[in-house]
């Protein structure tokens, strides 16, 4: 039977739609068990059901840039940090993160780089112990992916950095906001090659954040290679009053970026 070519290409395009639908939990995963000790010693970890998800694709449109969202679902609990890690990544600790009240309950998002089939657990601190949750992601060569930019044209705009701002649920006359936080940096992993020499590119990525609003702490980020290029976060607040936010990054190569960002509503 011929169908006609309308159905077949709505059916082709369905299909990529499917496949990101499809529940994606965790896998046994060997590689967990063998740094496990690394990342958390002898800690127990509980179940994260109840306190967070973790919301990530199972087919990542693009390995280099693969968006995590972690919420809180427990609104009365206190993260108070969470350890992002992929697996089969060649460092396999994305980030550290700290937070502070204000972003409590957590809204957070932020984009990796996934470089083979993994899975990405989030595993979160707060006053009662360890909890982890996560979610299978297929992807590859995200840590080697080629930069968007020739490495001259990207270190001429490091360092800039851009805020945005969102009214959250209930309106921007509710104290809770949104922002997010662009950050223009290659975060060259070490595993990517000059286009035109055929050369590793050496490493150098962000490796401390701190986002402040006026004096009051946000967020810290420890990161590693797993980053994505030209790092985005976006994430809910409680506004404190200041008229302005603060963003603090260091690299690799000892370069200071610091900038006053204003406060301003986009939507």
């Amino acid at each position: 039977m011929r169908y006609p070519t309308c159905i077949l290409l709505a059916a082709l395009a369905a299909a990529p739609a499917a496949a990101q639908d499809r529940p994606n939990p965790l896998r046994p995963s060997e590689s967990w068990q063998a740094m496990k000790a690394d990342v958390v010693g002898e800690a127990a970890i509980a179940p994260a059901e109840g306190l967070f998800a973790l919301d990530a694709p199972y087919r990542a449109n693009d390995a280099a840039t693969v968006p995590l969202h972690i919420r809180q679902t427990d609104a009365a609990a206190r993260i108070e940090g969470a350890t992002v890690v992929i697996d089969e990544n060649p460092a396999p600790v994305a980030a550290t993160f700290a937070y502070g009240e204000a972003m409590m309950p957590l809204d957070f998002e932020l984009r990796v780089r996934v470089n083979q089939y993994s899975d990405v657990r989030v595993i979160a601190r707060t006053p009662e112990g360890l909890a982890m949750t996560g979610a299978y992601v297929k992807a590859s060569g995200g840590c080697a992916a080629p930069a968007t930019k020739d490495p001259e044209a990207a270190l001429s705009t490091m360092g800039r950095m851009r805020l945005r701002q969102f009214a959250a649920e209930g309106g921007m006359n509710t104290p809770r906001r949104e922002a997010q936080i662009m950050i223009r940096h290659p975060n060259y992993s070490g595993l990517q090659r000059d286009q035109v020499t055929q050369l590793f590119i050496t490493a150098h990525f962000i490796d401390t954040l701190e986002v402040r609003q006026g004096e009051d702490l946000l967020f810290t980020m420890e990161g590693g290679i797993s980053i994505s290029e030209n790092p985005v976060f976006r994430f809910a607040y409680d506004d404190n009053g200041s008229t302005d936010i603060t963003v603090r990054a260091t690299d690799t190569e000892g370069n200071v970026f610091e900038h006053v960002l204003p406060k301003q509503a986009a939507g």
